[in-house]
């Protein structure tokens, strides 16, 4: 069983994205910005790819996002789905959902699941991806 920690979200899941109405709208107990450091993000086909990278700049703006109570069980299936995520280290992820430390605007750490992009995937964006400058999907 996963422990029930928020999510950080930094693209289409965002408050004003088209998946954040989708998956998010009334399943949520609280929203509130954060950063996630050591990532870098990369442009996709009509959503980003979060990546880990030790030591990086300021990181990957974004939100935590807290689940009702009795929300978590659904909204973690929906958004595994969503994300293409098939399980740790399994070969079909698209992204990988990990525990890291998010922080909040006065710094304060937040251990959060986020979907950062998988191995295969990592590599095709050090090679040819589009690195978005600041980390911020939102000002693309």
């Amino acid at each position: 069983m996963s422990a029930e920690l928020p999510f950080f979200v930094y693209g289409t899941l965002r408050p004003g994205e088209v998946n954040h109405d989708l998956f998010l709208r009334g399943r949520t107990a609280a929203e509130e910005p954060a950063r996630l450091p050591e990532a870098a993000l990369y442009d996709g086909p009509g959503y980003p790819y979060a990546v880990h990278r030790p030591g990086y700049g300021s990181g990957i703006v974004g939100e935590l996002i807290i689940p009702l109570p009795g929300a978590y069980g659904e909204l973690l299936a929906a958004l595994d789905l969503l994300e293409a995520y098939e399980g740790p280290g399994h070969p079909r992820n698209v992204y990988d959902r990990t525990a890291r430390q998010a922080l909040r605007p006065d710094g304060t750490p937040v251990r959060a699941w986020v979907y950062l992009a998988a191995p295969p995937l990592v590599r095709r964006l050090a090679e040819s991806g589009t690195e978005i400058p600041g980390g911020d999907w939102l000002k693309r």
